[in-house]
């Protein structure tokens, strides 16, 4: 038997439990992990509270990220074998797979070994923050050498995963963040400014940093009314790239920028690459050879054990980490 992460409501963080659940033997197409550590994601507070794109079946598993060692391989999975160290990448619905707990199933095209330089807790942390900041920067925006970038919620993983990825490519990631308390951070880990958005003149700013022309890109997990000043920073010919909605509150785009400018504004979320298999493999081997040329490495925040779970789903609604936060799991 193993414990896994399950909920039989949805609800606040306390509907969570550790539910004695006996794990099949992987079917053709399946990899069974043995985890050591969870990655949390606001996707799974979304999943949870039923606000999220897909509703929970109950009892639902609950998870997208975990690594581990390979306990079993279904039928004609070869790229992975018993023993293995892997982390999963989200390329599926956490109605169909949840991998939050100690033995855990997922589809085989999801399971990758990674470098092993990564320790679990980073290995955990890996697929969800990266690959969503390579599908919005780099496969949508193309984001390259001499660009700048804009990033809302610089101290979330994919912010900082961003300001990572830009580095990589030889872009210049401008962090947005509400006040000042984590300037600090997010210049330690790359940031090439940070602008306090409820200190600072935003526009003026980022025009001041691009001697006057703006950003060609914007990648905003926020959304609602402060788009507009994404707008007005831009570039002409700029891109706004969207992958959230932190403000759920509509959208309000100055109408003269967008003409004016001919700005793009593009919904996007990760499953448009994870669910491709030859941009998933783009993706995938972005990543890898970032991390094993040490050019991009998780950040983690905090960890928690398993049997606080709950606190670490408390932790992530409350907003004040500065990376990932991780569950782990003894062996």
């Amino acid at each position: 038997m193993s414990r896994n992460v399950r909920f039989h409501a949805t609800g606040d963080a306390g509907v969570l439990r550790l539910d004695e659940v006996d794990v099949p033997a992987p079917v053709k197409g399946e990899v069974r992990i043995r985890a050591r550590a969870l990655g949390l994601n606001r996707a799974e507070v979304m999943f949870r509270t039923g606000q999220y794109v897909v509703d929970p079946v109950f009892p639902s598993a609950i998870g997208y990220e975990a690594s581990g060692i390979v306990d079993a391989v279904g039928p004609d999975v070869d790229h992975v074998s018993a023993g293995d160290a892997v982390s999963v990448v989200p390329a599926f619905a956490m109605t169909d797979y949840g991998v939050h707990g100690e033995l855990v199933l997922a589809p085989a095209h999801a399971v990758v070994r990674h470098p092993d330089s990564l320790s679990w807790e980073e290995a955990a942390a890996v697929w969800m923050q990266y690959i969503t900041a390579y599908g919005g920067l780099i496969d949508i925006a193309g984001l390259g050498a001499g660009d700048t970038v804009l990033l809302p919620a610089a101290s979330s993983s994919v912010g900082l995963a961003s300001i990572q990825v830009a580095r990589m490519v030889g872009a210049t990631p401008v962090a947005l963040t509400r006040t000042s308390a984590k300037r600090e951070q997010l210049l330690e880990v790359g940031a090439a400014a940070v602008i306090a958005a409820q200190e600072e003149d935003v526009v003026a700013r980022v025009l001041d940093l691009t001697n006057g022309r703006g950003a060609r890109v914007a990648f905003d997990p926020v959304g609602g009314p402060g788009v507009a000043q994404l707008a007005a920073a831009a570039a002409p010919g700029g891109i706004i790239v969207n992958y959230g909605a932190l403000d759920p509150r509509d959208m309000a785009l100055p109408v003269m920028d967008v003409l004016g400018k001919h700005l793009t504004l593009r919904g996007y979320e990760l499953f448009e690459i994870t669910k491709d298999d030859a941009r998933r493999r783009a993706a995938i081997d972005f990543v890898l050879d970032g991390l094993s040329r040490e050019l991009l490495r998780p950040v983690i925040d905090r960890t928690f054990t398993l049997d606080e779970i709950a606190a670490a789903h408390r932790y992530l609604e409350a907003s004040a980490q500065v990376g990932k936060i991780v569950v782990t799991i003894p062996e």
